[in-house]
């Protein structure tokens, strides 16, 4: 057995735990802390040194054992627990995460930051409970014997410990495990060794083992697979003892002489001590996880991929279908029929594996919070609400740095000190919220705080001195989108926290990125809130087709508010050719779409057009298109990636009939409109060095000739 292949098993788990560890940090009430939540920290800690010292990770085992210790005595009432403590058991929890990340690099952790660290615990330890807490954990442990991760262990081992140090025969009892988990967990033991006989029920069920691997290396690997309360390893002598404990399992366990060190109620090891042990309800939850399978994110979107071109294939034989509607009989309409249906279910299925909970995000922000309120000397509750709303992982990747600036900047400029907030009449203690929720086919993400709130006046003065154009009657919402301008920032003075105008910009520009949009609503003196809205997922999108000449474009649905005619008194032309559309009260750019994109065969006539009332990165423009075709729910392909970068263009999608229509970016359609009416490029003669339009009707979707955009992906 190649004890490499558990490698991506261990950091995977060892991070989990790492995040579970600072979560339960953070919410440990030093006062009246919760013995649940100790044990819950110093179990992290142990698997994690466990699986350390199985896989020979030194520098990982030497400062989990020295942690675990000090958790040890806290959770034994030893070592009373204060803020400051939580501070460096936070700090070590960093440097673990430091140090597993270094080992998934293949390279050593820094020995410096290694020896600081555990000098920190070493002293912590003499220091208040008056004796070295690093008995042998300073020592380096060599890798050619990783049985060994427990200096602290019994110091005269009995002859059985012996054999389990060096191989032998194991009785290993799975507790509460169901059935299907069951014979996962007894696979994976048939890789460290031969299983010989196995029997018993749901509550407890006893493999017999025989394996060249100790004890401990046996409970390393399982409890990355298991929970360490579903598992107990005891050694067996010889032969003769495996064969007495398969006919008789309870009698196992019965001799004290024959457990091995994980099996006696001692307080180090987790899962050990009878009283700290899971209740069944929760053992028997945690087999239910256990079912769950690890799938690389790559295999995942290859699947929705396939899907995709899967119902592309379905509208293709939805159309051809509809062009020879008097030959169809009714046992292909009800298959067609059936297929959309399975497709769509399929579809929304495989979509669903992908969406992952916004906790997944939340939970990165207690230690933010903590941290940054700390340095500022500010007091700050944080409450999260929609931990459970679920989002696209793709985008909960991009999302946490624009809401890292968000919480950064309410915490800065929005949450006034503690005695700022006193002398206002408010509780000393401020409020910070961070919310999710599923809205239609979008996601709703707020950042809420009840400082003082946006000071329009101090913002228009910044504007005016940075160049803006403003004005004294401009709307509330209208100033408070200043703020995202590039290098705006209202700090008196420049910290290591902002002041450089560095972020809300970047905030913007990722969540537009995005198919999102962000608002402000901000009241003096009662706080601000930032509303984020984006699409649930971009592998599909809802899209409004729309045909210019020959060619068919798409619109994001969530950028369309409405569609008219316009009339020659609504048109004003403007200075270089431009023309303004008047609708209602606003006057908005008509933007010609066959000027910007090179279609011939357009009508180039406004008042013959349709204008579509779009909005892109807080504007909102007026397209000049020849028909509205239809909304339909299309599969994003990105063109960028397959083909190259497209001006005014988002991405590109594949059509019923397989052709190509391209996904407008309504901004970018704007600019792109702009330059080509100043260098003077219509109808498809665009001037030496203007990037010219990919042409989508070159581009077809059938076997003989594949787009790049749809067999590359």
């Amino acid at each position: 057995m190649d004890i490499t292949d558990f490698y991506d098993t261990f950091f995977e788990e060892a991070g989990e735990l790492l995040e579970e560890m600072e979560q339960h940090l953070l919410e440990l009430d030093v006062d009246s802390p919760d013995p649940e939540q100790l044990n819950a920290i110093f179990r992290a800690a142990h698997s994690i040194k466990g699986g350390a010292g199985t896989f020979g990770f030194e520098a990982l085992q030497r400062t989990t054992h020295l942690l675990e210790n000090l958790l040890d005595y806290a959770r034994n009432g030893e070592l009373t627990l204060r803020r400051d403590l939580i501070d460096v058991f936070l700090e070590t929890k960093d440097m673990l995460n430091d140090q597993l990340d270094a080992y998934r690099q293949s390279s050593e952790p820094d020995p410096e930051a290694l020896e600081r660290i555990c000098q920190v615990l070493r002293q912590l330890a003499l220091e208040e409970i008056g004796e070295e807490a690093d008995v042998g954990g300073a020592t380096a442990v060599p890798q050619q014997a990783p049985a060994q991760p427990e200096p602290q262990a019994q110091p005269e081992p009995q002859a059985p410990a012996t054999v389990a140090a060096a191989g032998g025969h194991f009785c290993v009892a799975l507790l509460n495990v169901a059935e299907k988990d069951r014979r996962l967990l007894i696979d994976e033991l048939s890789h460290l060794g031969t299983v010989k006989s196995e029997s018993g029920d749901e509550s407890r069920y006893e493999v017999m083992l025989a394996s060249s691997l100790s004890s401990d290396d046996i409970e390393a690997v399982m409890c990355f697979i298991a929970e360490p309360e579903q598992l107990q390893i005891t050694s067996v002598a010889d032969e003769a003892v495996v064969a007495e404990n398969a006919q008789e399992p309870v009698q196992a366990e019965a001799p004290a002489e024959t457990e091995s060190k994980d099996a006696v109620p001692e307080p180090k090891p987790a899962a050990a001590t009878g009283e700290k042990r899971a209740a069944p309800a929760k053992a028997a939850k945690s087999a239910g996880e256990s079912a769950s399978i690890r799938v690389p994110v790559a295999k995942v979107d290859q699947i929705i991929n396939l899907v995709g071109e899967l119902v592309i294939t379905q509208s293709m034989l939805d159309q051809v279908a509809e062009e020879a509607d008097g030959k169809r009989d009714g046992k292909l309409t009800s298959g067609l029929s059936l297929l959309a249906r399975t497709a769509r279910d399929l579809q929304e299925a495989v979509m669903s594996v992908r969406m992952v909970p916004m906790d997944y995000v939340f939970s990165r922000f207690p230690r933010l919070v903590r941290d940054l309120a700390s340095k500022l000397d500010k007091d700050v509750e944080l409450v999260t609400e929609g931990k459970s709303t679920e989002l696209d992982k793709g985008l909960t990747e991009r999302i946490i740095d624009p809401l890292t600036h968000l919480v950064r900047n309410s915490l800065d400029h929005g949450i006034e000190t503690p005695a700022q907030r006193e002398a206002a009449g408010k509780s000393r203690t401020g409020n910070l919220l961070l919310s999710a929720q599923h809205q239609g086919g979008s996601i709703l993400i707020e950042v809420s705080d009840d400082g003082g709130g946006l000071n329009r006046d101090r913002i228009l003065a910044k504007a005016q001195a940075n160049g803006l154009n403003v004005s004294e009657n401009m709307s509330d919402e209208d100033v408070w989108q200043l703020i995202f301008a590039p290098g705006f920032s209202t700090a008196a003075e420049v910290s290591d926290v902002s002041g450089r105008g560095v972020g809300m910009d970047v905030v913007k520009r990722n969540i537009e990125a995005m198919g999102g949009h962000v608002e402000i609503l901000s009241r003096p003196g009662q706080g601000t809130t930032t509303r984020i809205v984006l699409p649930l997922t971009l592998a599909i999108l809802d899209g409004m087709s729309v045909r210019v000449g020959e060619e068919t474009f798409v619109l994001p649905v969530s950028g369309v508010i409405e569609s008219l005619q316009p009339r020659e008194d609504d048109l004003y032309p403007m200075a270089g050719e431009d023309l303004l559309l008047k609708v209602r009260e606003d006057y908005l750019p008509l933007v010609a779409v066959h000027t910007a994109m090179d279609v011939r065969a357009a009508v180039t006539d406004p008042t013959q057009a349709i204008a579509v009332i779009v909005q892109g990165q807080g504007r909102r423009y007026a397209l000049q298109v020849d028909e509205l075709v239809g909304q339909q729910q299309v599969v994003v392909k990105n063109l960028e990636t397959n083909y190259r970068k497209v001006p005014g263009v988002s991405a590109a999608t594949i059509l019923g009939d397989g052709s190509v229509a391209l996904i407008l970016d309504i901004a970018d359609l704007h600019r792109l409109h702009q330059s080509k009416k100043t260098h003077g490029a219509f109808h498809g003669q665009p001037q030496q060095g203007m990037p010219q339009a990919f042409n989508p009707a070159s581009a077809t979707h059938d076997a003989g000739m594949q787009s790049p955009v749809s067999r590359t992906h």
